[in-house]
């Protein structure tokens, strides 16, 4: 997978994008992280990529242009299957979303600034709108950072172990269950005695039984009797 980033400030996630699984996904080759300082692609002399909104709203906006030559450069490289707009007002991002972008190839994410970007990026250059959340942030590095994050550990050979992607929170449309590891008693505070049973069953049914209990107390919006 090759994510292409494009931002006016590279430095802000440059340090999210080099550390721990990310890291580990492009040196083992299983992806591609690449920044793209939208002041490139200008043709001021100033490097100015915002202007003043037409009609004399508050704030600045993104400008079309510099957008606009970076991802004709990209597409001149080589095809995309999504080029996404972090945006406040996108679709909520989440893991079924993150499972399906993990089957994707190549993607454009483009960060969100200022009062936000001229309206004709988003007709005519944008695929997709992403939300990682009903709030705003200074820039939509961050949420870059988790889109790219959540997406590229799911690739098989990322994680060393694979079936514990597979069993994270949100998989199955629970919240996981509790985890527990030595010491089986600290304190006086026990493991329960179900997980050191060696009875599979009982304790995958303990599982889904918490998991569905934690869910329902939690996250009431995403249970379903």
């Amino acid at each position: 997978m090759r994510i292409d980033i494009l931002t006016v400030l590279p430095e802000m996630i440059e340090g999210m994008l080099h550390c721990s699984i990310l890291q580990r996904a492009q040196d083992k080759g299983h992806a591609q992280i690449i920044l793209h300082n939208l002041r490139d692609y200008t043709t001021n002399k100033w490097r100015r990529v915002d202007d003043y909104p037409f009609g004399g709203e508050a704030g600045m906006v993104m400008q079309i242009e510099p957008v606009d030559r970076a991802v004709t450069a990209l597409k001149a490289e080589r095809e995309y299957d999504e080029i996404i707009y972090t945006s406040p007002d996108g679709e909520l991002f989440n893991q079924p979303a993150a499972n399906r972008m993990s089957m994707l190839t190549n993607i454009i994410i483009l960060c969100g600034h200022y009062k936000g970007v001229d309206h004709r990026i988003r007709e005519h250059l944008i695929t997709r709108e992403i939300s990682i959340g009903d709030y705003v942030l200074t820039g939509g590095e961050i949420a870059a950072a988790v889109i790219a994050d959540a997406t590229i550990r799911l690739i098989p050979g990322v994680i060393g172990d694979e079936q514990s992607a597979l069993s994270d929170s949100f998989q199955d449309g629970l919240l996981a269950p509790p985890v527990y590891t030595r010491p089986a008693d600290y304190k006086g505070w026990k493991a329960p005695s179900i997980l050191l049973s060696g009875n599979e069953s009982k304790i995958e049914e303990w599982r889904l039984q918490q998991a569905q209990e934690r869910t329902r107390l939690l996250r009431p919006d995403l249970y379903i009797d």
